[in-house]
C-alpha cells in the first residue's frame, strides 16, 4: 500500500512538473530576445518536448500502477526505467539549465531526482 502511494505521489509530481514546463514556453522564447524564427521554433520544441516527456513518464507509472498493479515484474521494470530516465534528465539539467540564474531550472534536477527516488522506493518497498 505504501509503495502505491509513493508511486502515485511521484506520478502526480512529475506530471505537474511536465505541465509547468509547457505553460511558460512563450515567455521562455521571448526571454531570448531577438533571435531567428528557426531558433524560436527549436527552443519551443525543446521546452514542450521536455514537458511532454515528463508528463509521459508520470502517466506511464500512473497507468501501470492503477491498471496492472505495482507488484508485477513488468511494473518494476517500468518504474526503474522511468527512474533511470529521470536521473539522466536531472543530470543533463544539472549541467545545463541549472547553471543559469533562473530558479525553476535550478530546482528542476531536484524535482526529477526526488521523483526518481519515489519510483525506486515504490518498487522496493
Amino acid at each position: 500500500m505504501i509503495n502505491d502511494i509513493l508511486l502515485y505521489v511521484g506520478s502526480a509530481l512529475i506530471i505537474i512538473w511536465g505541465i509547468a514546463h509547457i505553460i511558460p514556453t512563450g515567455a521562455i522564447v521571448r526571454g531570448f530576445g531577438a533571435i531567428s524564427e528557426d531558433n524560436k521554433k527549436i527552443i519551443t520544441m525543446e521546452s514542450v518536448a521536455e514537458g511532454i516527456t515528463l508528463g509521459f513518464v508520470g502517466v506511464l507509472v500512473l497507468l501501470v500502477t492503477s491498471l496492472a498493479g505495482s507488484h508485477s515484474q513488468a511494473a518494476h521494470i517500468v518504474y526503474l526505467a522511468c527512474a533511470v530516465m529521470l536521473i539522466i534528465m536531472a543530470s543533463l539539467t544539472a549541467f545545463t539549465g541549472a547553471r543559469t540564474s533562473l530558479l525553476p531550472y535550478k530546482i528542476c534536477p531536484v524535482v526529477k531526482t526526488v521523483v526518481a527516488v519515489l519510483f525506486i522506493l515504490g518498487t522496493v518497498w
